[in-house]
């Protein structure tokens, strides 16, 4: 190396370090999430946006002037992680009642959603599928400082088949409207991955089975095979992306596991011996088991077609009691709500159904916390409150080990150690 160069390198990483700003910030109880323990009087040592210490507030501080928040009688958590959302889609145009708007529309509206999902607790979303790549704008965006938002893992558009539930299914053929990302066959969806890597993709997305919110497809019908779902992932493995398989149906889960994909998103008809499969292949599960109270409720009033509204109601029991049963059988879960099928704001109204289907208060923050970070293949960045990890975590007044509930209401938000709700 030049030596001068070197010497202004080391001049400008003192320098940056003498700079930089360190907040301490203190509470009556903080949840270690791995042990499950509650700890008394904790102080958050954050300097630059990162956790530099995790200590008692009895211990001293370096440097001694730094900026303390006294945060009081409340429970920090780290940072929720919402594992399946949609930032670009807004529930109250359903149907065909989202074309009177133009082009951009939802992109647009979709900045109030990422602050909402942000408002809510949840730090880090994983957005799998959008239109116009929005999800890799909000992060951007984001990234910059010129909106607020969680720290997003981007997908870009979802890929499948002709016809299938990624596709345009809602429109007649003189329109010829087709996704970007469909594609038939291994090459076409070898090629498909790339390009949604090169625009800025995290995370391959892929609907291997009909859907809910679909035209013309059935939840339970399997709409790729095993060779094109196996080249979706050699190729997204190949690039070092992680993949998402939207899978309501049996058949098509078990495919999709065997196939390697991360997670299985819905799973909303596995049969035990899918349920076997993943717990043996380390397959993570997604359930999105709340958002059909909102679907219901006020699906016929937003414009949802009454098809739709009747393919929710006769598998929304089913895949509750198909999460309970996964649960309990040991298959790894993520919290994944789905928002954008509802509100954005309101999903930590899963927290209670997770809760009330088998899960614990502490296995249900596991799984947006410690759980979802491993599946996100950000185990040491993100999900624990813990040295040199992003100083992303949250504040709420009551014990949400004794009251999950107290997640639906949360009064701090922390992300990079900045506070950007409460106090």
């Amino acid at each position: 190396m030049n030596p001068i160069k070197g010497l202004l390198a080391l001049s400008l990483t003192i320098s940056a370090t003498a700079n930089a700003e360190t907040i301490v910030y203190t509470a009556d109880r903080m949840l270690d999430v791995d042990s499950g323990r509650m700890i008394e009087n904790p102080a958050i040592i954050v300097t630059d946006g990162k956790i530099a210490r995790v200590t008692d507030q009895n211990d001293p501080v370096e440097p001694a002037d730094a900026k303390t928040v006294a945060l009081g009688d409340v429970t920090i958590l780290p940072g929720l992680i919402d594992m399946h959302v949609h930032l670009d889609a807004n529930p109250i145009y359903g149907g065909y009642s989202g074309l009177q708007f133009t082009d951009q529309f939802f992109t647009v509206q979709g900045v109030a959603n990422a602050r909402a999902m942000l408002e809510a607790g949840f730090t880090s979303v994983r957005n799998i599928g959008s239109d116009n790549y929005s999800d890799i704008a909000y992060k951007q965006a984001i990234d910059e400082g010129l909106i607020a938002g969680p720290r997003i893992t981007p997908a870009g558009y979802s890929l499948g088949a002709t016809g299938g539930h990624c596709d345009q299914t809602f429109l007649p053929p003189s329109f010829q409207a087709k996704s970007p990302a469909v594609g038939d066959g291994p090459a076409e969806l070898r090629k498909k991955v790339r390009e949604q890597r090169k625009y800025g993709a995290e995370v391959i997305k892929v609907c291997a089975t009909g859907g809910v919110f679909s035209r013309n497809t059935e939840p339970g019908q399997q709409q790729l095979s095993l060779e094109e779902l196996s080249a979706i992932v050699d190729e997204a493995k190949l690039w070092g992306l992680k993949t998402a398989a939207h899978a309501h149906g049996a058949a098509g889960i078990k495919t999709a596991i065997r196939a390697g994909f991360t997670t299985i998103e819905h799973a909303s008809l596995v049969d035990k011996e899918g349920i076997d499969l993943a717990r043996k292949n380390g397959t993570y599960f997604g359930m999105d088991i709340f958002n059909t109270e909102y679907t219901q409720s006020e699906g016929k009033k937003n414009g949802v077609l009454e098809e739709n509204l009747l393919k929710d109601r006769q598998i929304a029991q089913l895949q509750r009691d198909n999460f309970r049963a996964a649960h309990q059988a040991g298959v790894k879960m993520v919290f994944s709500s789905d928002a954008g099928v509802m509100p954005h704001g309101i999903a930590g109204g899963q927290f209670k159904i997770m809760v009330d289907y088998g899960m614990t208060p502490l296995q249900a923050i596991r799984a947006a916390t410690i759980n979802a970070a491993d599946a996100l293949g950000k185990a040491d960045q993100v999900g624990r409150i813990k040295i040199g990890y992003h100083a992303d975590f949250i504040a709420v007044d009551g014990n949400p080990l004794a009251n999950i509930r107290e997640l639906e209401d949360v009064d701090v938000v922390v992300k990079g150690g900045t506070l950007v709700k409460g106090q």
